[in-house]
């Protein structure tokens, strides 16, 4: 695909449209938008723009259609698939500017937020008034909800609640060509046609800029339960978590960390964790609004824990110690990623075959002698896998990494799993989409996409093959 430059005379149209002030073309302010979370990868786009509406972003996009300048949606840069790399330079189209929340609506059990709201700053919002949205993806504190759209981003509590799909309900989207469409509404049902709502979520920007979400919200919870078990081995923490669920109880959460995730933490965070030489930890939570009911569970949860070989159960008894064992377990995937260079794979199997990708993993890295580091939320079966370059050549990492990859995805996916979890395609794992998905869903996907974006402007070089 040919793209074209950004003229003088285009760059004074942006000006009139966001402001001369929402408008970056210096590279000392392009640098924050030339990367992303994703390992050490940096694109440089030649403009930067922070519109602040709706119609801006439409008179934008309308000008890019009709000069063919690639475009790139931003939300806070979190992403870790490089979803947001400005490959082919161009426009980094932020949405930071748009962050309010426009409607909370109790009636309903609705809210209705612009696409640059922070994740967090709307769950406090919501539980001033005794409301709970529960997508809680690692980086809460500083990711958009526009991103986690397009994302369709998970996090610890998509055990129990599920992930952003399953709250999204409605959403304003500018197409490639400038044209503004309402999808959806507050409605909690609707067969009316193809549920292109839900076609937009996980599209990674590829198919149109989500700029206004309708969200289901529930009732917040009253009451929770944290505890930590120590395993002397991976596979007896993978095994005990399945036997909670055998045993019919739902956690909210339920995290696997591997002995040096914690030791990474421990060191990133100058602070010492119970049961951190335990070789696996499972922090699982539980909520609802019976306090005795959540004893009991937690009760039994520990029994399962001790009789599949638990050390000991850890009962975080007050609302200081559970942020702290939560502090830690968000802390953990940049303290790994601090280690060394380092790939993360974000893989995700059906959660009885759980015990099986641990065991497949440390198979796989005793097999080309690399460094793997394992956590995640294994208890929707989705376990982040870091492959860390420690003491090896750059020669042998660059040769031997995408093989590992490969064989890895190649098990996730004879275990019924999949290469993405929560974390999408984007840049960097779109070579391996093949390997998940058919040439005819991937010809579909091509076909979606043409229609959506013919002149290929939105997020281009982006989860689908080249």
């Amino acid at each position: 695909m040919k793209y074209n430059k950004i003229t003088p005379e285009i760059l004074r149209t942006f000006q009139q449209i966001v402001g001369a002030q929402y408008v970056l073309t210096d590279k000392y302010d392009l640098e924050p938008y030339s990367h992303d979370e994703t390992e050490d990868l940096e694109y440089y786009p030649e403009v930067a723009i922070k519109p602040n509406s709706t119609d801006q972003i439409s008179q934008i996009m309308k000008i890019c259609n009709d000069n063919m300048i690639p475009v790139t949606p931003r939300g806070a840069g979190t992403g870790l698939s490089g979803g947001a790399l400005p490959i082919w330079g161009g426009v980094s189209l932020s949405l930071e500017r748009m962050n309010r929340i426009l409607e909370i609506d109790v009636d309903n059990m609705m809210v209705t937020v612009e696409a640059g709201v922070i994740n967090k700053v709307m769950q406090d919002e919501l539980e001033k008034v005794g409301l709970f949205y529960p997508v809680d993806p690692a980086s809460k504190e500083s990711c958009l909800i526009g991103g986690n759209v397009s994302e369709n981003s998970g996090g610890p509590r998509a055990l129990k609640y599920g992930v952003t799909k399953d709250y999204v309900y409605g959403l304003t989207i500018v197409l490639a060509d400038g044209r503004i469409l309402k999808l959806g509404g507050k409605t909690l049902k609707n067969v009316t046609g193809y549920n292109l709502t839900q076609l937009i979520v996980g599209s990674e920007g590829t198919l149109a800029i989500v700029t206004e979400i309708i969200l289901k919200i529930i009732p917040k919870p009253r009451y929770r339960q944290t505890m930590l078990a120590p395993f002397d081995s991976l596979d007896k923490a993978a095994k005990a978590l399945t036997r909670i669920f055998t045993n019919k109880i739902i956690p909210s959460a339920a995290e696997f960390i591997e002995k040096a995730a914690i030791k990474a933490a421990e060191t990133k965070l100058e602070k010492k964790f119970p049961y951190s030489d335990s070789e696996a930890l499972l922090l699982i939570e539980l909520d609802g609004n019976y306090p005795q009911l959540l004893e009991e569970q937690a009760e039994r949860i520990g029994e399962i824990c001790l009789e599949g070989g638990a050390i000991d159960v850890y009962i975080a008894e007050n609302e200081e110690k559970q942020a702290g064992l939560w502090d830690m377990r968000r802390k953990i995937g940049e303290a790994v990623k601090s280690i060394a260079p380092y790939k993360e794979e974000d893989t995700v199997v059906p959660r009885g075959q759980l015990p099986a990708l641990v065991q497949k993993i440390k198979e796989i890295s005793a097999k080309y002698n690399i460094t793997t580091i394992s956590y995640g939320h294994a208890g929707d079966g989705n376990i982040h896998c870091n492959i860390i370059k420690t003491d090896i050549t750059e020669e042998r990492w660059e040769k031997e990494l995408p093989l590992v990859i490969a064989e890895l995805f190649t098990e996730v996916v004879k275990l019924g799993g999949t290469i993405s979890g929560e974390h999408g395609i984007g840049l960097v794992q779109k070579k391996y989409l093949h390997l998940a998905l058919s040439e005819t869903e991937i010809e579909l996907m091509r076909q979606i996409k043409a229609i959506f974006d013919p002149n290929c402007i939105l997020n281009p070089g982006k989860l689908l093959p080249d």
